[in-house]
């Protein structure tokens, strides 16, 4: 009997196969390791996508109800602040969250941030150019795809530079919650440990611009907070918190996942170079064809029936964003890398309600990245032919490390 397991490490290293094979023979699947049902199919995961009324995108709720009542003061950070996520809520409460979050993320203040983004890739590829002078090697994920994203990311919010490297540490530890398929003792603790840190971070700096706005998204927020509407102050923190988490984390990994697949098929690496009006539509392939976001984690709120499988209340649905984008029915050739592919309507951003209002500065940035990239080193190649590691997670999918040589 077919089964899907992510603590796995061999299917976690290349999941399409047995994606593959789910989706022609059990597209709505329940594994049993996983405790929840995998669902696989193109049109299924845009219907979970568009917020079906019976599947739920508050899964944390649900989770520390069921906590025993003596341990849920260890999730007390964790409750507070990821549960007052928008990407964790439902209707009518995700439509004012998102409402007030966007008169803050505006398409102009994205627009406003190409200058320093521009100037961030230069800096960066600098950077490598002088480690690789200096016989250091080069990880392209550490040295580049973490860094570009975070530092703009960063800047938007308006907090120093200077504090990345313990924002980061922070932030790893949350990741510990959101989507680690691995179970472990301490994880959870160590994931309410970065939230309390991350928390009290940014509860000092939105003090200070509540005394003292600056043009920062931050104090976009605090004015936001004090317009009829209000968010309350725990919803500030917990949108800084958000917007630092997911608006480093997918980018990082489509800049991981994108390069190293250029990497793979050599001859859409070079086609590009060749061609920088095909930066747009590669940069979409790399977002199609291995993602930074694997899935759609929900919770069924009712009984249901859906692709003629019977979903019980309180069970948990893994929507595969990744399994979508391969779909034969949606797109010709779909297990073909090509950067030139056209039309392309990916789901890695989502659809709907909770399409990612963060997908226009994460295309941005992999457009900008891309551009610059092929343009002053468009012989860059892997420095070792050895099978990267990825990063152990059901939601975010992306590689530990990635060795390059610059040329």
């Amino acid at each position: 009997m077919l089964q899907i397991d992510f603590a796995d490490a061999q299917t976690n290293a290349d999941p399409f196969p047995l994606f593959a094979e789910l989706r022609e023979h059990d597209p709505v699947h329940w594994s049993e390791p996983m405790k929840a049902w995998i669902i696989t199919r193109y049109d299924d995961v845009k219907s979970v996508a568009l917020n079906n009324a019976g599947i739920s995108a508050d899964r944390l709720s649900p989770f520390f109800a069921a906590a025993p009542e003596a341990r849920r003061g260890g999730f007390a950070n964790l409750m507070t602040y990821l549960g007052n996520w928008m990407v964790f809520r439902d209707p009518p409460q995700h439509t004012r969250l998102r409402r007030l979050f966007t008169k803050a993320f505006t398409p102009r203040s994205v627009e406003l941030l190409t200058p320093g983004i521009e100037r961030i890739v230069t800096i960066l590829l600098d950077q490598l150019a002088a480690k690789q002078w200096a016989g250091e090697p080069i990880d392209w994920i550490a040295d580049f795809s973490y860094a570009l994203p975070a530092t703009v990311i960063m800047d938007l919010l308006g907090v120093p530079r200077s504090d990345l490297g313990r924002v980061k540490i922070w932030s790893d530890e949350v990741a510990l919650f959101i989507g680690t398929s691995r179970a472990s003792d301490d994880k959870y603790a160590r994931a309410e440990v970065g939230a309390r840190a991350l928390a009290d971070y940014f509860r000092g700096i939105v003090a200070e611009r509540t005394a003292e706005p600056r043009q920062d998204f931050i104090s976009e927020l605090v004015v936001a907070r004090d317009e009829r509407e209000a968010l309350t102050a725990d919803e500030v923190i917990a949108t800084c918190i958000l917007l630092l988490f997911a608006g480093h984390e997918t980018t990082t990994n489509m800049l991981g996942n994108g390069l190293y697949h250029s990497m793979r098929f050599r001859e859409q690496w070079e086609r590009l170079t060749g061609d920088l009006t095909l930066v747009e539509p590669a940069v979409e392939e790399w977002l199609r064809y291995d993602g930074p976001s694997g899935a759609l984690a929900r919770v069924v709120a009712a009984d249901m029936e859906f692709g003629g499988r019977a979903l019980r209340k309180g069970q948990r649905a893994f929507a595969f964003t990744s399994a979508a984008n391969r779909d034969g029915r949606q797109f010709p050739n779909p297990d073909t890398f090509d950067i030139g592919r056209a039309p392309n309507p990916h789901l890695t951003f989502g659809h709907g309600i909770h399409f990612c209002l963060g997908a226009p500065l994460a295309r941005l940035e992999g457009q900008i990245a891309v551009r610059r990239l092929a343009e002053r080193f468009p012989g860059i190649c892997l420095a070792s032919d050895a099978a990267p590691n990825w990063t152990d997670s059901v939601i975010l999918r992306g590689l530990a490390a990635l060795p390059v040589k610059l040329a």
